[in-house]
């Protein structure tokens, strides 16, 4: 087990890799509150759960599992707890979200209106992000960095 924990929360010792999680949180984590509470013009949890069945056919459960990736998951990845799996579940809602909707409106984002929905290029660059933080973990400033240095006495 201790080597399951060891693996977890083994980290890089960059400070760079805080301003991309705390980037990327700020941005992902209106979209999940939008999702659970309706804040920022969102739907709510009830009529998104509705919503991702009716038009996705995406069972109750995967809509709060993404909805949950969204909101917790962003909120870790921001204290850079447990960061490599927040940012493989990240990679798997942004791929999901591209696979079920974003695909049919092309590469841009809906800048002119014309494409009745957004594109994939955010997702892109989500997915990027996301990979650097897989790759190196949560960096200097993360709660994983301070449990691989307290738990294990790395140096």
């Amino acid at each position: 087990m201790t080597e399951f924990i060891k693996k977890l929360v083994k980290t890089d010792d960059h400070a760079g890799l805080l301003i991309l999680r705390i980037t990327f949180a700020a941005v992902m984590l209106p979209h999940g509150l939008q999702k659970l509470f309706g804040w920022f013009g969102g739907a709510g949890l009830v009529k998104t759960i509705n919503g991702f069945e009716a038009g996705l056919g995406l069972h109750p459960l995967l809509t709060i599992f993404v909805i949950v990736i969204e909101t917790v998951g962003s909120l870790l990845l921001a204290a850079g707890i447990f960061t490599r799996k927040m940012a493989l579940l990240m990679i798997a809602v942004m791929m999901g979200a591209v696979a079920t909707v974003h695909h049919k409106f092309g590469f841009f984002m809906n800048w002119s209106g014309k494409q009745g929905g957004e594109g994939y290029e955010y997702h892109i660059l989500a997915v990027a992000m996301m990979a650097v933080l897989v790759i190196y973990g949560g960096g200097k400033y993360s709660v994983d960095r301070y449990l691989s240095r307290k738990l294990f006495r790395e140096n």
